[in-house]
């Protein structure tokens, strides 16, 4: 029996109308609802035509998350007094509950994309809504561009929604192609916000790691919370690890501690869903709790101001969660949770201060995540560089092309990037391509079954309890009884049969320590690693790894690292989770990632040649090469010359003087002079170090090199200026006493640095190039006496000063009142006067 006073007090009821009458005019909404008000529950019933309103309709409604969806369908059936697999359905992977009247089919979005990749007309769906679409999922958002281009392209009749209870209405509408923004307004009562940042300065997070400090203060704040307010407490933490450690230190709260994530078995997320028996709750949950779900009873949130988000370090092979400040969009969600049904409170674990510097919405995770599984399916739906897709973000350059490089390397795509027959049936499983493709090639070598157990450990993590051994852990789930060994069970079954009975082979036999290990090195390639002794590693793909002192896999000679984070301070990653394999092994799953090859390259200040069998940055097997190719010895000491600078050159002060004077011209003139920078003449060698340079073998030869020498070839012969060089920026100057002084260029302006005698008589300051040279006068000793640019002034202005501070401390030198009157000299007066006129 339907429950019409419950459907009747939703507050998006009022916005059905206008929704409706968008969708019959346009085809697709954008519909703006705050949480609480319905639109996961009534709006899906209303467009199935399930609450008497307009024809029945067949409505998909994607969801981002499994424990979602399952909630959604739970709640729509109890609407209609039902059970889901009735009118209602539901399906997640490995799970599906639905019947042959089902109306509403409630899914996850990657459940969605794989319907897609194998039907795009959606035959028989009426409608799809996208829910919680501000979270910004990668499926989410490519599940919206496959349904537009469905709608332009086969489907216009579809109708889309694109539903959120806080999200860029405008862009969304936008890429709806200017769809109608339908808001509704929620009821919701006010939620006090009390700052509760900890006593003592926390540590930030970085990687996974969060400050057990913090953890310890979120516990007490909870504790605090309990003792303040009435209701139950909704707390939200970053991680399952989390959760379990302020589980554990709620031991002993006059309260039930339950914890909710996307692991959690279906009976705990049930039993928090259907709201409290009797006594007081604390729920400790992830981000799933943000959206999407309604937990009965709450009226206090403690907000711990943490999330994780994916981030890949494409130069390392290393993809992982980490945590994250929340955004501030995340925050006014869960403060939201604590006004669904009354009045409450919302304690935040950090300094209000601190809350105009976090950022305003999460990041888009097509921005910051591993983009292999979406490029496959971009390649899968026919558009490789997903160019055409009507996406709010673009992907990444550089994050699709190391996505390409990966597909390529398993042979999902061909180098065109197009998708191929292997890579159709690997979007398929469910699963990331890498994944995938070690769930295909390892049950060639070792069994269907027991590749899709390894698979199945790799696709969800396992707990930290059961240690970093992967071969341990797989042990351990089969015979373990708790929650993730429910679930690592389930999907060995689904894996195996995606399989299907013609890809099981017979696989060989063997231990399950080396098939586990052949399985992880299959799907992470770059990760395999051979020791480098103390529990350290080298990956193929050139990163350092670390095993815990306490690990029993230091002793391995190579691994396949499956879960491994790489901290913003250290220089190695940290190995989470591996498998003990051998070098066969490590050959056949990176076999492509194999060169055998001279190696010329200049190492700790000399050219070092090597003939070098590697895997990756793996060194197999190296001797020394006695005649290595020599443009790749010219190419090493290039590369000696960019890291030591071009001081491996001999360099006398002639050549320096010359290369001070082309740069000056350069500056000043601009071309024909050359550019003499370190940059520029790295960058032309072959201009000017050669032949020298390809006769050259190592180091001392470059000292053998004589710059001055080389830099004369860069002069503009060929327009006849380089005559011009000592008109122009000449060595030295001829000064009134008859001296050739020297012009040191090596400044922002010229410098002559002369006896004040030795200029008597010179009446303006010498230029070159038209620059006025700025003259250093020195006393008789050679010390500065003054500086100037103007002769004339300083004759006029600054001689007298000079005069009587000087004359007395060289009396044996000329010193005249005008020195205009008197012949320049670089004598004293004595032999001025027997040298006679």
């Amino acid at each position: 029996m339907i429950r019409t006073e419950a459907l009747d007090r939703l507050p998006v009821r009022t916005a059905v109308p206008a929704l409706r009458r968008a969708l019959d005019d346009r085809g697709v909404a954008v519909l703006c609802a705050p949480p609480g008000t319905g639109k996961t529950t009534l709006v899906p019933l209303v467009l199935a035509g399930l609450t008497g309103e307009g024809p029945v309709r067949r409505v998909v409604v994607a969801e981002p998350r499994r424990i979602a969806a399952r909630a959604a369908a739970r709640r729509m059936a109890w609407l209609l007094g039902e059970q889901p697999g009735g009118r209602i359905g539901f399906t997640v992977r490995g799970e599906r509950v639905v019947g042959r009247d089902t109306v509403v089919e409630v899914v996850t979005t990657g459940v969605l994309l794989q319907r897609l990749q194998r039907d795009q007309e959606l035959a028989g769906v009426d409608a799809v809504i996208i829910d919680e679409c501000h979270e910004r999922h990668l499926d989410a958002d490519t599940v919206a561009a496959f349904l537009l281009d469905v709608r332009e392209a086969i489907r216009p009749d579809l109708r889309l929604v694109a539903a959120s209870a806080t999200t860029d209405a405008e862009g969304w509408a936008r890429l709806l192609g200017d769809a109608p923004v339908i808001e509704a307004q929620g009821v919701s009562y006010p939620v006090e916000v009390l700052w509760a940042p900890p006593a003592r300065p926390v540590k930030p997070p970085h990687g996974m790691r969060v400050d057990p400090a913090l953890l310890t203060h979120v516990a007490a704040t909870v504790r605090r919370a309990l003792g303040e307010r009435e209701g139950d407490v909704l707390c939200f933490l970053p991680g399952v690890g989390e959760i379990g450690r302020v589980a554990g230190q709620l031991a002993g709260v006059d309260a039930e501690v339950l914890q909710v994530h996307g692991r959690a078995p279906a009976s705990v997320q049930d039993a928090v869903l259907a709201g409290s028996s009797g006594g007081r709750r604390v729920v400790l949950a992830t981000s799933v709790a943000e959206s999407s779900l309604t937990v009965p009873g709450v009226r206090v949130v403690v907000d711990s101001g943490l999330a994780r988000e994916p981030r890949t370090d494409h130069a390392r092979g290393l993809s992982a969660l980490t945590t994250v400040r929340a955004s501030q969009a995340a925050g006014r969600q869960r403060a939201g949770r604590a006004g669904r049904e009354a009045p409450g409170a919302v304690y935040r674990c950090w300094d209000q201060a601190e809350e105009g510097r976090l950022a305003r919405f999460p990041s888009p995770e097509i921005k910051v995540a591993d983009l292999a599984a979406f490029a496959l399916q971009a390649a899968c739906w026919g558009d490789p560089d997903a160019s055409s897709l009507a996406l709010l973000d673009p992907p990444p350059a550089g994050a699709m092309g190391a996505a390409r490089e990966v597909l390529e390397a398993i042979g999902a795509v061909d180098g065109e990037g197009r998708v191929t027959e292997r890579g159709t049936r690997m979007s398929r499983l469910g699963l990331h391509p890498r994944l995938a493709r070690a769930l295909l090639d390892g049950a060639r070598e070792i069994g269907a079954r027991r590749a899709a157990e390894v698979v199945a450990l790799l696709s969800e993590e396992p707990p930290r309890e059961y240690g970093d051994d992967l071969a341990a852990a797989l042990r351990t789930a089969r015979r373990g009884q708790d929650g993730y060994a429910a679930r690592w069970k389930q999907e060995v079954r689904r894996l195996s049969s995606s399989l299907g009975s013609g890809s099981s082979g017979t696989g060989k036999g063997g231990s399950d320590d080396a098939a586990v290990g052949l399985v992880a090195a299959l799907a992470f390639p770059e990760r395999v690693a051979r020791a480098r002794g103390d529990g350290t590693f080298l990956m193929a793909s050139g990163t350092g790894a670390e095993l815990q002192d306490a690990s029993r896999l230091r002793s391995a000679p190579w691994l396949a690292v499956a879960v491994a984070d790489r901290p913003s301070h250290a220089a190695s990653a940290r190995v989470r989770l591996a498998a003990v394999i051998d070098e066969p092994t490590a050959l056949l799953a990176a076999g492509h990632l194999r060169a055998r090859g001279e190696e010329v390259r200049w190492v700790d200040g000399e050219v070092v040649a090597r003939a070098v069998d590697r895997l990756g940055a793996v060194e197999l097997a190296v001797r020394p090469l006695k005649q290595p190719d020599p443009e790749l010895v010219r190419g090493a000491l290039v590369e000696g010359l960019r890291r030591e600078g071009l001081g491996l050159l001999r360099w006398t002060r002639d050549s320096e003087q010359l290369r001070s004077r082309l740069a000056f011209l350069h500056r000043v003139l601009g071309s024909p002079w050359p550019d003499v920078s370190d940059g520029a003449l790295l960058a032309e060698t072959g201009a000017w170090l050669e032949p020298e340079l390809s006769r050259a073998r190592r180091r001392s030869d470059l000292g053998r090199i004589d710059a001055g020498q080389a830099l004369r070839r860069l002069l503009p012969w060929a327009t006849g200026e380089a005559v011009r060089l000592d008109e122009l920026a000449p060595e030295r100057i001829e000064v009134p006493s008859g001296s050739r002084i020297r012009v040191e260029y090596g400044g922002e302006q010229p410098v002559l640095a002369v006896k004040l005698q030795e200029l008597f008589g010179m009446g303006e300051t010498p230029r070159v190039a038209g620059v006025p040279i700025l003259v250093h006068l020195l006393s008789p000793a050679g010390r500065p006496a003054a500086v100037t640019a103007d002769l004339a002034s300083f004759w006029q202005e600054g001689y007298r000063a000079v005069r009587a501070e000087l004359r007395g401390r060289y009396p044996k030198h000329p010193w005249p009142e005008d020195p205009a009157t008197v012949p320049a000299t670089r004598f004293t007066s004595a032999r001025l006067k027997r040298q006679g006129p």
